[in-house]
């Protein structure tokens, strides 16, 4: 095996094989990229068994093979070599020669025929969405996906489509992320994608209005942007009926300014971290908010605008998760909605139904 390519080229494919591989492995070989000539390409491949990535780029192929690299090594080697041309090689015992006019690096392959391979998914009638769409509705709701593996269905996010309609659900049992967008498709959809793969699948696809195809079957989604293909295992069993949990009337409602009202949480909980929930109590008054929050270390007092329709309160809340929703509402108009201090309040659009998020207070005893 032998072939030439940019430093670059070389080293960003690398990075992107590198999301798959975990670095606590039963098999060693997992730990290994599987690199492949042939047809004027340069295949990488790097899977955790789940989770499989494959990275295509273009190379001067001097001779076809295969060898599974030493990811961390070979990674490194090629990611401080300067961004010039870079020739491989591969002998029968599958020592790898890693040369740059300057530079000769030589490193120790694995045959790699016991490398595992990954799951062929058929691309029939994939859905096409946009990467930055992709991205977003992700990158808005993947905080709410569950890290506790004692409930393993909720580590993954509801991946619906319907019509013309896209849905995120995520939910950890404190707070609900729901993101809906629109594509052109003609079929029903409702899997669950774990949590891993949805965090590295917006990590690897631009902002860009370029599309990505979708093809789910019985077991597997495919993420296929031609040049990088992303395969991963489906969770199986029962997702939370969502709709049954989000409160659709309300008692009391805020509007606030999202920046000037996520500054002044951020502030207030410089001390609710010191303490226990990183817990801010909220007192909706007339037309201001004020934020509250206590520790050994002392005390934070913030007083935000807001315009209030209905009953005033005092209700109590984890300072990070309610931080994580603002910061995902970002700039856009939102009504809070309130219904007692013990139930859960509800972030909505001023206009439209784009996103609806949810979020358990904390119980007080005062």
């Amino acid at each position: 095996m032998k072939f030439t390519c940019f430093q670059k080229k070389l080293s960003d494919s690398i990075i992107i094989a590198q999301k798959a591989i975990t670095p606590r492995t039963t098999l060693p070989i997992l730990e290994g990229i599987l690199m492949t000539t042939y047809k004027g390409v340069l295949k990488l491949v790097g899977t955790d068994l789940n989770l499989g990535i494959e990275c295509f780029l273009e190379a001067n192929i001097i001779e076809e093979g295969a060898v599974v690299v030493p990811s961390r090594i070979f990674g490194d080697i090629i990611r401080k070599m300067p961004n010039s041309m870079i020739e491989v090689e591969v002998d029968s015992n599958y020592r790898i020669s890693i040369k740059t006019e300057n530079s000769h690096f030589t490193i120790q392959g694995v045959k790699p025929d016991e490398y595992p391979e990954l799951k062929y998914v058929e691309e029939r009638d994939p859905i096409e969405i946009q990467q930055n769409l992709l991205k977003e509705m992700i990158q808005n709701t993947i905080f709410a996906v569950a890290t506790d593996e004692t409930r393993p269905i909720l580590t993954g996010a509801l991946f619906e489509v319907k019509e013309d309609n896209i849905n995120i659900v995520c939910l950890d049992g404190y707070r609900l992320a729901l993101k809906r967008g629109m594509v052109a498709n003609n079929k029903n959809i409702s899997v669950i994608i774990p949590g891993k793969t949805l965090s590295e699948v917006s990590r690897i696809i631009d902002n860009s209005d370029d599309k990505i195809s979708i093809t789910v079957d019985e077991k597997h989604v495919l993420f296929d942007m031609g040049y990088i293909r992303i395969v991963s295992r489906l969770l199986v069993g029962e997702f939370l009926n969502y709709t049954q949990i989000i409160p659709q009337e309300h008692k009391t409602r805020i509007r606030a300014d999202i920046g000037t009202l996520y500054d002044a949480i951020e502030r207030a909980s410089l001390l609710a971290r010191e303490g226990k929930n990183n817990l801010i109590k909220l007192t909706l008054k007339e037309d201001r908010l004020i934020i509250n929050s206590n520790s050994e270390v002392g005390a934070a007092h913030e007083e935000v605008p807001i315009t209030l329709e209905g009953n005033e309160m005092t209700i109590a809340f984890n300072s990070r998760y309610f931080m994580d929703i603002l910061k995902a509402v970002g700039d856009e108009e939102v009504c809070i909605d309130f219904t007692t201090n013990v139930s859960p309040c509800v972030f909505r659009p001023e206009d439209g139904d784009n996103f609806t998020y949810l979020l358990l207070p904390v119980r007080t005893s005062v």
